[in-house]
């Protein structure tokens, strides 16, 4: 992974605890959320239902999809409960500075899970 691996993304400050947001990355669309000041992000679809999981609320450190109830662990992307059968990805994420802002950047490449590395 490399430096322009990362894209910028949003303001650190424009995140509130635990409320999930929407961000576009190239043409990926991921979900990001905060928890306790630890940034997650992962894919914006719901593997299940195909519809936004940044519209779902956070439970734990699981993203709930609003629409048949499907979570999503916001660490590995796996589903913890039905109907969703298949994760969806996760991405890596870093926090920089600049100009006294700190700002996150996502790298669009999604993890591989498995290896622990970007695929």
């Amino acid at each position: 992974m490399t430096m322009s691996d990362f894209t910028r993304a949003l303001a650190v400050d424009s995140l509130a605890d635990r409320k999930p947001n929407r961000v576009v990355v190239g043409d990926t669309a991921i979900a990001v959320v905060s928890i306790d000041g630890e940034i997650f992000a992962i894919g914006d679809r719901c593997s299940h239902a195909d519809v936004s999981l940044s519209e779902g609320d956070v439970d734990g450190c699981a993203l709930e999809c609003w629409l048949h109830g499907s979570a999503f662990d916001l660490r590995t992307g796996a589903p913890l409960t039905l109907p969703a059968i298949e994760p969806v990805p996760v991405f890596t994420t870093r926090v920089v500075d600049h100009d006294g802002t700190a700002f996150l950047e996502i790298n669009p490449t999604p993890l591989d899970i498995a290896k622990g590395t970007s695929s």
